[in-house]
């Protein structure tokens, strides 16, 4: 979800944010009324200069809202409960880019099992498919090749947190007897996948990667867990991902990147990316508030999907910020994330922010010919970083020109776009303000102070300084962020979607606007490293996003190369 390497904007850097609200209900804990001089002190730290005539004035009302919030903390609300209130990123005038619904596969091709079976590791979805079909190799085979690559390679890589090898083998089992008896669900049928651990399992742990909670059961299966077995898929295991997810670091230790185990696999969806890019599953679910389908699929060279927020049921998942979190496939292809994203997509009437929705995809689509695809011209034109008064060399810079000539190449036609001028850092105080409230019963207990990262911007601290952010401030976030969603409707009208490279302000605004995003490996870097671009959808245009993605990355290979796992 949220990642350390995109922000950390400290809440007192944030201008003009008022931390009175706080101070009220920090005395009110405290079991003390509060004073005019408390709230004279309390504004040196906002944009406010009340006289102490008015500070006095407020005494009653302040210490009337202390009583409300100390009943309103006796409720004890589990993180399931959610606002009342639901984000709808829909602007005015909106038409859905999709008219109706529909699926469509290009041709599978025949598919043999290679001559060593280590190679079954990279296999996408699709060819694994039709080797389960035309019972090549059984599920319960399969199932146990890459539990047996789970086991292997998770003391050096720390992907996974529980693997669930009794529990898939009896499913694979069942998957097996079902296609024999000719009830084939289709190709997701008695594939291996893993979950995030945020996801909820009601026979096994759900830790959210934290301390406090590495104990944790919760008696549910999350929604999207559901559908995935419903299409026949076999969950295997539930990955690792960074405390509370915030980057790579868990209870255990910390996730590695298979393409250089020096290096994290970055967050928070670290043990997804990391297994899928190590091939020891086919696939896995993220999840993503700021950036964490992105940063990791970037690290790890996979391609991943961040569907458009509310699309896919958050039921059963850990919420850091309920305007903001979205759940979204990684996988080694982006015809494999179009084959999970349609499996796990559609409303739920247990996650009241889901939002009906036509998703249409058509996957035999050859060229680019008739695709007006806009590129965010300032991220392309950069040739240089700038970091106070030092400057350094884009090292993406030439590889995303020739993605623009491969563009074109193909028969797209591309448009310049820029940003709308608002201050999107500033808006993503509304993540800080969520995840504060989502988290707050930790600071009640204390149990905060077991977490493993606890530097000035990791999530102790930040949970902490969250208690001083004002409704107030809060409301005007989410006002600036309508305004950030209709003009970026306005700007992207008549574009089927733009591209832009992957580390750019684009993912913060994006993330807040729900635009849906597929990011896949776009060559490496001259340490060998993975890099990537970016294709982004309209809201709700994932159709046409998939569609353009999969063109580009059937006329490249980078999606094709993998580490070599030599550790």
């Amino acid at each position: 979800m949220k990642i350390s390497t995109i922000k950390h904007l400290s809440v007192a850097a944030i201008s003009g944010v008022s931390f009175l609200s706080g101070a009220f209900m920090i005395k009110s804990m405290e079991g003390e009324p509060v004073t005019a001089s408390v709230i004279q002190e309390a504004q040196k730290l906002s944009g406010f200069n009340f006289t102490p005539a008015q500070a006095d004035s407020m005494l009653n009302l302040v210490n009337g809202w202390g009583s409300s919030y100390d009943a309103l903390h006796k409720l004890n609300m589990p993180n399931s409960v959610a606002p009342s209130l639901n984000f709808n990123p829909v602007p005015v005038g909106f038409t859905y880019p999709d008219a109706k619904s529909g699926f469509k596969l290009g041709k599978a091709n025949e598919v043999q099992m290679p001559a060593h079976k280590d190679d079954l590791a990279f296999y996408t979805i699709r060819q694994l498919a039709e080797l389960v079909r035309t019972k090549k190799i059984s599920s319960v085979e399969l199932t146990q090749f890459f539990i047996d690559r789970l086991e292997k390679y998770n003391p050096k890589l720390q992907f996974a947190i529980t693997i669930m090898e009794d529990r898939a083998l009896k499913k694979a089992a069942e998957a097996d007897a079902e296609i024999k008896s000719g009830h084939y669900r289709g190709v997701l049928h008695g594939i291996p996948f893993g979950v995030k651990d945020l996801l909820a399992q009601k026979d096994y742990k759900t830790t959210w990667g934290s301390v406090p909670y590495k104990d944790q059961h919760l008696n549910v299966d999350a929604t999207v867990v559901t559908r995935l077995e419903q299409a026949g898929g076999i969950l295997i295991v539930k990955t690792t991902l960074g405390e509370l997810a915030q980057g790579d670091v868990w209870f255990g230790g910390k996730t590695k990147n298979p393409w250089d185990i020096t290096r994290g696999s970055s967050g928070s969806s670290a043990g997804s990316a990391s297994a899928v890019g190590a091939g020891c599953l086919p696939f896995a679910i993220g999840s993503e508030t700021l950036g964490s389908i992105v940063s990791p699929s970037t690290e790890c060279g996979d391609t991943g999907l961040r569907p458009s927020f509310g699309r896919v049921s958050k039921y059963g998942a850990m919420a850091l910020s309920w305007s903001m979190d979205k759940l979204g496939p990684i996988t080694r292809s982006v015809e494999d994330a179009a084959i999970v994203f349609n499996a796990i997509q559609g409303t739920d009437s247990k996650d009241l922010s889901t939002i009906a929705a036509p998703f249409s995809y058509d996957g035999t689509g050859k060229t680019l010919k008739g695709y007006k695809i806009g590129y965010v011209k300032a991220d392309f034109d950069r040739a240089y970083f700038t970091y106070g008064n030092n400057r350094r060399p884009n090292p993406n810079h030439a590889t995303d020109s020739v993605t623009l000539a491969k563009l074109k190449e193909l028969g797209a036609e591309l448009v310049p776009i820029e940003y709308p001028q608002l201050p999107i850092g500033a808006m993503t105080v509304v993540l800080d303000a969520e995840a504060g409230a989502a988290f707050q019963d930790l600071l009640f207990t204390h149990k905060e102070d077991g977490m493993v990262l606890q530097g000035k911007n990791a999530w102790p601290n930040i949970f902490r300084a969250a208690q001083f952010i004002p409704a107030t401030e809060y409301i005007q976030a989410q006002r600036a962020r309508t305004l950030l969603i209709q003009q970026w409707y306005e700007k992207l009208k008549g574009l089927d979607l733009y591209i832009t490279p992957s580390s750019s302000q684009n993912l913060s605004m994006t993330n807040l606007t729900g635009n849906p995003c597929v990011v896949l490996p776009n060559g490496f870097n001259q340490r060998g490293r993975p890099m990537s671009i970016t294709f982004m959808g309209q809201l709700f245009g994932e159709g046409k996003l998939l569609q353009a993605a999969k063109i580009y990355q059937d006329a490249t290979d980078f999606n094709q190369k993998h580490p070599s796992l030599n550790f």
